[in-house]
């Protein structure tokens, strides 16, 4: 549809744009990272046998390039569920790390971070909707129940059809063991 062809682009551009603009210059976003990194890696290595690496430059880095990649393939509508996911995914960090509004006193720099958390939550439930576009086509659920229907339908027929094989079997060899005691 048309609509998806303008839609996925639009919405791919800020995070292409962002990523190539954090991958250009990682330092930037490196002291607004921090403090989500470390609470991400406390919780994980809390959780996880091994230790995730605390290196937030890394971290900046690579949630750039999954932006990129993601929204390029997003962009070009390859994978656009998957996409939309992996962009949502990464955009909630991103939010709570680069506009964390309540620590602001400053009126014009509050407001400032206020407007871009909630342009970002607006992106994320865009990205959600696409996560969930079919695009008019039934979903995967549908489809396997369908199957899964058609399936045990088709089995209880064959099922049946070699009950009914059986029986006529048995019968035939029934007569003939009669005809031969005869």
């Amino acid at each position: 549809m048309l609509v998806r062809r303008i839609a996925r682009p639009l919405l791919a551009a800020p995070f292409v744009y962002g990523g190539v603009s954090t991958l250009r210059k990682p330092q930037d976003r490196v002291p607004g990272a921090a403090p989500v990194v470390e609470k991400i890696a406390e919780t994980a290595d809390k959780q996880l046998p091994m230790q995730i690496p605390r290196d937030v430059q890394q971290w900046v880095q690579a949630d750039a390039a999954i932006k990129v990649a993601a929204g390029s393939l997003f962009a070009l509508g390859k994978l656009p569920r998957l996409t939309a996911l992996v962009l949502s995914a990464s955009i909630v960090p991103t939010t709570l790390a680069g506009h964390r509004f309540w620590e602001h006193d400053d009126p014009t720099e509050q407001f400032g971070q206020i407007s871009n958390f909630l342009k970002n939550t607006g992106l994320l439930g865009g990205l959600l909707l696409a996560a969930v576009d079919t695009e008019g086509k039934p979903s995967v659920g549908y489809r396997a129940r369908r199957a899964a229907k058609k399936t045990a339908s088709s089995t209880e027929q064959s099922f049946a059809r070699a009950q009914k094989r059986a029986a006529k079997a048995q019968k035939q060899a029934t007569k003939r063991a009669k005809k031969n005691r005869s």
